[in-house]
């Protein structure tokens, strides 16, 4: 067998079909003897027999160990050039109590962006004085919710959200410390969805307005300025972004310490994983190095102290350590017309999931890796991994080799998706959305338990109750 026509130039055709890239999957990721996908000491098949599929598996102890190398990673670079560096989880890659409760235990602060996070991020057990708070269109029960609760630094995204805070701050008769979300209009290269810095979009307040932003706030007696922030996107791999970022914050920052104490620079996150072979991603040692570098130089340039660093990833530290587990229905072979003296077969694997569970393969385009959960010796096929649902679009895996022998009740892996995965699912098709499994050392726990049929009835008011017995 050869490559397939079809195939996109970045999918090479395997030499093992059933091969774990290691910085794909999660850590703990193996074959068993007998030849099966285990992950955290769990086969797939026990995992799928006693929670079912679809299924959200979660590495535990590779979460807890990407939080710690971030940390470590930044604490250590920043250390270097005389300052602090502050990391926040970016809850919304994925968020759960219990999540929020690794966070903390790693020494790592959590980003939140809706009222609905931020009661999580509590009911997990984090300090509110260590959490930040996002978002560009908060309500004002968010805001009085946030400064009631003592959330550490609230992220104004708006010229009008500092009047806002100002005056549910002064209500509550605390200080309130704020953060100004500045648009860089750095252009990333990155999906243009997953672009936040470009200058026609929703997020921030643009560059040139920055400084007359700060001096609004240092009016409000109610409101503290803690600095700038930043944040150019999502899922980038190309460093030069982050940097001029970086330098045109750098800019604002001195004018700014010229008038008044700044004594943070907050340069959020967006670095890319890998969910194919073809990607490449960023060590958090470089990146912290690199970040590092650049804020020692534009501070010695300018002739101004070094203030602290806050870093927001989330998808690096939760991401590579999910996987999502189905179970293989139809097959259908489709024979195309690969060019004007050729055609090429892609066969079509049906799973129990789709975009209801996966929903960034439509929304961006995203690209992952699968594998049959038992290995194989046949010929490996284009495949293309498609859901369930009422949707042409509702693709799970655009482009895999899969062993040619695949079939139906097979299961079926997906690496790559403890980010934006779950926190993306929805109830299209009424599907219920899938648990969510921690692993770890041979133990299984659920985080999030699924939803059933009755659960989606529960909430329809048309349902009329059955009596209950003996009435």
């Amino acid at each position: 067998m050869s490559e397939n026509p079809l195939a996109p130039q970045r999918l090479r055709f395997p030499t093992d079909a059933s091969a774990l890239t290691a910085r794909i999957w999660p850590a703990s990721a193996t074959r068993t003897d007998d030849g099966e996908l285990a992950v955290g000491g769990l086969t797939a098949s026990d995992l799928a027999a006693r929670f079912g599929t679809p299924l959200y598996v979660v590495d535990e102890r590779d979460v807890q160990s990407r939080a710690v190398r971030v940390r470590n990673a930044f604490t250590e670079a920043f250390e270097r050039i005389g300052t602090r560096a502050h990391v926040y989880y970016a809850g919304k890659a994925f968020l759960t109590t219990q999540v929020a409760a690794w966070m903390a235990e790693a020494d790592l602060r959590v980003d939140v962006c809706t009222g609905g996070e931020l009661a999580v991020a509590l009911a997990g057990g984090v300090d509110p004085a260590l959490l930040g708070f996002h978002g560009n269109d908060k309500s004002d029960a968010e805001i009085a919710r946030a400064v009631e609760v003592g959330v550490g630094t609230i992220v104004l995204d708006s010229h009008e959200e500092i009047q806002r805070v100002s005056r549910a701050a002064a209500d509550a008769g605390v200080v309130q410390r704020v953060r100004i979300r500045i648009n860089s209009g750095v252009h990333a290269s990155t999906h243009e969805y997953l672009a936040t810095a470009r200058e026609d979009q929703k997020f921030g307040i643009p560059l040139s307005e920055a400084v007359t932003a700060a001096e609004s706030v240092r009016a409000e007696p109610s409101l503290a300025f803690v600095g700038l922030h930043s944040h150019i996107g999502s899922q980038i791999f190309d460093e030069s972004g982050f940097r001029e970022a970086a330098r045109r914050l750098m800019d604002v920052h001195a004018t700014l310490v010229a008038s008044g104490p700044v004594p943070e620079l907050n340069l959020g996150g967006g670095w890319g994983i890998d969910y194919t072979e073809a990607d490449s991603a960023f060590a958090p040692e470089d990146v912290a190095d690199a970040l590092a570098t650049i804020v020692a130089e534009a501070c010695a340039e300018r002739d101004i102290p070094v203030p602290e660093i806050a870093v927001e990833p989330g998808r690096y530290i939760v991401g590579p350590a999910g996987i999502t587990l189905y179970r293989v229905g139809t097959i259908k072979p489709v024979t195309l017309e690969a060019s004007a003296s050729e055609s090429a077969t892609r066969t079509y694997v049906s799973v129990d999931g789709g975009m209801s569970d996966n929903a960034r393969p439509a929304l961006y385009g995203a690209d992952y890796t699968a594998r049959l959960a038992r290995t194989s010796d046949a010929p490996a096929v284009l495949s293309r991994v498609v859901g369930k649902h009422c949707e042409s679009g509702d693709i799970v895996v655009n482009d895999e080799y899969l062993p040619g022998d695949v079939r139906r009740g097979d299961l079926l892996a997906v690496a790559a998706t403890g980010a934006y995965c779950w926190s993306l699912a929805s109830n299209y098709n009424h599907v219920g959305r899938p648990p969510v499994v921690a692993v770890a050392d041979g133990a299984a726990r659920i985080l999030v338990r699924g939803e059933s049929i009755d659960d989606l009835l529960a909430r329809d008011t048309g349902v009329v109750p059955e009596p209950s017995a003996g009435r």
